[in-house]
């Protein structure tokens, strides 16, 4: 009897076991899920657009169970880092540029380069080269980000001048005359906490600069161009063309000196930030222009990416699912519920709006930043000294010397 009811309690084991598998023994479905992030930030928004994604996508194939699985912004890194070395959490999720190569030198991702093979002409090609690496396609793009400069014409007119600056060379040329006034040419965030991919790295690649030697085993912003790039926001400060709390300030809109009247321009907008002063100041006072010139334009904009991560036990179905999210039927709808962009040159926005048609001018120079494993690490070295040059502690070689030399000793450790 004992026996009996042992193997029966075996057996009723067997069958939960292999339900609760991707496409279990108890199923002829393949299990695919995707983690999610509020790309679309008003959150009823968000559900109903992913609930009909995912609908639509099983009413086509109906041998495929997706779970789209919506997560929080906040702590993404560390949960996507513990998924993956435990091998478990998700078939697919959403990177950009600079998480990638850290996973794919791991080896826990799988190259997509066939997702996209068939119609890869249709992609950006800057989308696709942001999520290469080592020549392998990580990433399928399914949204882009831009940044533009945004202006409030009214003041430049104002300071007797007659059109907002286009390079940098004419930025710090309009400085004193909108100073006079009594307002700052650049709204310029200082604050470590922003990204200085939307402060100061926008103003170094312009400048020809770059963080990362082109191998990436050293670090260079100390360079010539990088020293130059810090010094023009040193003379900008000089020349009153800079908040006066530019040292601790976000970029926030809302709120802001820009939305004030108290400054003129932020040179890594987006088309949010766009909208936030119009509302503030009136959209007819609000210019949106290409990114800032100084040895090239260069906006810093960056691909989502799909990955596939290699524990996936059903590649072929999440391959197939991650195209079906970068097709056109469903990037257009996204790029317009999120207002973001299409990584796509073969997709119309509906009913895109004015400010969106002005920042789509500015992807043809979008850039992801340095897509460097240790990019986020170097980043906050970088910030905290960029920000001691603009305190007055430092100047702008001494600054960047020791943010390159904390670098390259983190580099040297493998740290």
């Amino acid at each position: 009897m004992r026996n009996i009811a042992a193997a029966g309690i075996a057996v009723a084991l067997s069958v939960v076991i292999g339900g609760c598998g991707s496409g279990g023994s108890g199923s002829d479905k393949s299990a695919v899920t995707l983690w999610m992030y509020p790309v679309i930030s008003d959150q009823a928004k968000n559900k109903a657009f992913w609930d009909k994604v995912e609908k639509d996508f099983e009413a086509k194939n109906p041998a495929i169970d997706v779970t789209i699985d919506q997560q929080p912004w906040d702590g993404r890194q560390e949960k996507i880092t513990t998924a993956l070395a435990s091998r478990k959490g998700f078939d697919l999720v959403v990177l950009g540029p600079d998480q990638i190569p850290q996973y794919a030198e791991q080896g826990t991702l799988e190259a997509v380069d066939d997702v996209i093979a068939a119609d890869k002409s249709g992609y950006l090609p800057n989308a696709l080269t942001a999520l290469t690496v080592n020549g392998k396609l990580y990433g399928v793009p399914v949204y882009q980000t831009i940044t533009a400069p945004i202006y409030n014409k009214k003041l430049f007119a104002d300071a007797g001048v007659s059109k907002a600056p286009e390079t940098l060379a004419e930025l710090k040329e309009a400085a004193p005359k909108l100073a006079a006034k009594k307002v700052a040419v650049l709204d310029y965030p200082g604050k470590p906490e922003v990204s200085l991919n939307q402060s100061f790295y926008p103003i170094l690649w312009a400048n020809g600069g770059s963080v990362f030697s082109p191998d990436g085993k050293s670090v260079t912003v100390n360079s010539q161009e990088g020293i130059a790039s810090l010094q023009l926001l040193l003379d900008l400060k000089a020349l009153g063309g800079l908040p006066e709390n530019t040292a601790s300030k976000g970029n926030d809109i809302e709120g802001g000196t820009l939305a004030a009247g108290k400054s003129a321009m932020y040179h890594a907008a987006t088309a949010l930030n766009a909208d936030q002063l119009g509302a503030a100041i009136g959209a007819e006072n609000v210019g949106i222009g290409l990114p800032l010139e100084g040895a090239k334009r260069v906006a810093f904009g960056i691909p989502g990416g799909l990955v596939l991560a290699k524990h996936s036990e059903n590649k072929d179905a999440a391959r197939k699912f991650a195209a079906y999210i970068a097709s056109p039927e469903v990037a257009g709808p996204l790029a317009k519920e999120s207002g973001f962009f299409s990584a796509r040159t073969d997709v119309t926005i509906p009913g895109q709006s004015a400010t969106s048609k002005e920042f789509a001018k500015s992807l043809q120079y979008a850039f992801p930043g340095d897509t460097h494993p240790k990019a986020r690490q170097i980043m906050a070295m970088v910030a905290a000294h960029v920000q001691a040059a603009l305190i007055g502690k430092e100047d702008a070689k001494t600054a960047l010397d020791a943010a390159a030399k904390e670098g390259n000793d983190l580099l040297a450790s493998g740290g």
